[in-house]
């Protein structure tokens, strides 16, 4: 198992500058791109030549260079050879998905996952293209081998799950990915810096840059990292579902990201220097905390084991208020009393967000998948903002349990 440090690769010199010597580069806001030789375009319409090494481009939802340069930082930041950045992180899991996978093809996935791909796996896939898929408890890494079909292409994970928070064993599952000579997938929205999958045994990498990659909840963007072929065959004229189906980025998105990546270590850090307050304060109160950096946690070994040291253990964290009463009830005192946070779905965002998984995000899953994955109705999620002093926040938060009835700190034993 390699260690790969995400902070000093997106550190290096990028490959891009402005046109005038700017520190930051240019916006490349053409659709279409113009060749010095005719020759050449029929070259880029069977493949031969295109950006890797020679710079030629032929149409933006092909490939653009202000977005192919941010793919290079993505890669750079995943420990991978390349990356491709597009318009969600639905976009570039679907395209994940559906290259790996035909008609009649299987995908075993952990049974804990954003709704949004969970209703890719199990309903939409199986309706439009045949591919069913098998969920499980992937932190059995027994249970996702014995999952495996003639027709599994691909073994998919969120290397924290959304919204339990368990840890993905990446190098167990993917000695069983190679066992079986198939892909693990791994989604990392929620843990950027934190864990490197492609380092510890990951094929592919997926993103939804919206979250903390972003960190101001202002835009919607996705990412894969992969290798240089596994990229290519994603952008490919007659086969390539980013290519064929358009799910585009638009280079003024791509520069905006290309500033943002350089403060994604320091927004990590304070993140998880929240989140553990508040997962150690809320455990004083005497409340079910879920927390990875938790010693209580059932993976917290695991994750002092696999992740990069400096960057902690995540910005989200769960409480279980019992029922969803009583989950709303601490939500809205937070927000419209104490100031808290905010009631939204998403996380990375500078300001806390807080929802109801069961209810919100994880609605899509069917009754008896959210009980087997350990999504409870009064579930509520805290994606730790980094506005206002620590212990303002400390002091709203006890303000609202004392209002809502919980022990006092230091209730628990």
């Amino acid at each position: 198992m390699s260690r790969h440090d995400p902070a000093a690769a997106l550190a290096r010199p990028r490959h891009e500058f402005g046109e005038h010597g700017g520190v930051n580069m240019c916006i490349e806001a053409s659709s279409t791109f113009t060749v010095m030789d005719p020759e050449t375009m029929p070259e880029l319409f069977a493949g031969r030549r295109g950006p890797e090494g020679e710079g030629c481009y032929l149409y933006g939802r092909h490939f653009n260079p202000t977005v192919y340069e941010l793919g290079a930082q993505l890669a750079a930041l995943e420990g991978t050879e390349a990356a491709y950045c597009t318009a969600s992180g639905m976009s570039a899991i679907a395209a994940v998905v559906m290259q790996l996978c035909g008609t009649g093809d299987h995908v075993v996935a952990a049974n804990a996952i954003y709704g949004g791909t969970y209703a890719l796996l199990k309903a939409f896939l199986p309706a439009k293209a045949g591919v069913r898929t098998t969920l499980v408890d992937a932190t059995d890494p027994a249970m996702v081998d014995r999952a495996v079909t003639p027709r599994t292409r691909l073994i998919y994970v969120e290397s924290l799950s959304n919204p339990t928070l368990r840890v993905a064993d990446i190098p167990a599952l993917a000695r069983v990915a190679r066992r079986h000579r198939i892909p693990l997938v791994v989604d990392n929205t929620f843990s950027p810096l934190v864990l490197s999958p492609h380092a510890l045994g990951a094929d592919i990498v997926v993103h939804s840059m919206t979250k903390f990659i972003s960190g101001a909840s202002d835009v919607i963007a996705g990412a894969v990292c992969g290798s240089r072929e596994f990229i290519g065959s994603l952008m490919d004229l007659h086969t390539g579902p980013l290519m064929l189906l358009g799910p585009t980025m638009d280079p003024k998105v791509a520069f905006e990201f290309s500033l943002r990546l350089p403060s994604l270590p320091l927004r990590m850090q304070e993140h998880g220097r929240r989140a553990l307050a508040y997962a150690k304060h809320l455990r004083k109160r005497g409340l079910e905390v879920g927390y990875p950096g938790l010693p209580e946690h059932p993976d917290y070994a695991l994750l002092r084991r696999l992740a990069s040291p400096g960057y902690g253990c995540g910005g989200v964290l769960t409480v279980d208020l019992g029922d969803a009463t009583r989950a709303n009830a601490l939500m809205n005192l937070l927000q419209n009393r104490e100031g808290f946070g905010y009631m939204a779905v998403s996380l990375g965002y500078f300001d806390t967000l807080m929802s109801c998984s069961g209810s919100s995000t994880s609605s899509e899953l069917a009754e008896e998948d959210r009980a087997a994955a350990g999504i409870h109705d009064g579930l509520v999620r805290i994606s730790a903002g980094i506005t206002g002093t620590l212990e303002q926040r400390l002091a709203q938060l006890d303000a609202a349990l004392d209002e809502l009835g919980t022990p006092a700190a230091g209730a628990a034993a």
